[in-house]
């Protein structure tokens, strides 16, 4: 993966095959810190606290279709080479917490990559599951809220073509207004 987009994408589809019905997003970069940090939280089926330490083994998976789960060991390893680190939380039954952060300056810090079309892809591929996208930039918020979008949407299916349009031009407005790099 050669973007930070693309690791959040890997793991909010984790949580989506974990059960969970509602995904927290956050992402902070704060310069003075020098520091990028991703959080994604979920309240999925969670892990046992024995497959929370295998977890970031890339020959561990729960996944049937292949013997590899290349997706948390490949984000630890781009926090690792920013110097950065990951740090997973999971309790069965109450969901799981990926934190990841990276040294903004730092030479091999993977970009921050297309946080719309991540999100997009996200939202119109998974109907059922609400997302929440909270982006803090230097002291400045962007945030979204699918739930707050259905009702304002009432009976249209947030999966609509006009709907993702609208969705898509919110995240776009919002992340300029913040001065971010995605």
């Amino acid at each position: 993966m050669l973007e930070l987009a693309q690791h959040i994408l890997d793991i909010a589809e984790n949580s989506i095959r974990a059960g969970a019905k509602l995904i927290v997003i956050s992402v902070n970069e704060d310069t003075e810190k020098n520091l990028l940090t991703i959080d994604i939280n979920d309240d999925g089926c969670g892990m046992k606290e024995e497959e929370v330490k295998k977890a970031l083994d890339p020959f561990y998976t729960t996944k049937t279709v292949r013997p590899v789960g290349l997706g948390l060991p490949l984000l630890t390893d781009a926090a690792r080479k920013s110097g950065g680190k990951l740090d997973l939380q999971s309790q069965t039954g109450r969901g799981t917490k990926v934190t990841a952060t990276f040294r903004i300056d730092h030479i091999d810090r993977q970009p921050l990559g297309n946080i719309p079309a991540t999100l997009i892809t996200l939202i119109a591929a998974n109907s059922e599951v609400d997302f929440i996208y909270d982006h803090r930039h230097n002291g400045r918020q962007f945030k979204l809220d699918t739930r707050e979008i259905r009702d304002e949407i009432y009976d249209v299916p947030i999966y609509h073509p006009e709907i993702i349009k609208y969705i898509r031009n919110i995240i776009e407005e919002g992340l300029c207004e913040i001065e971010t790099e995605a």
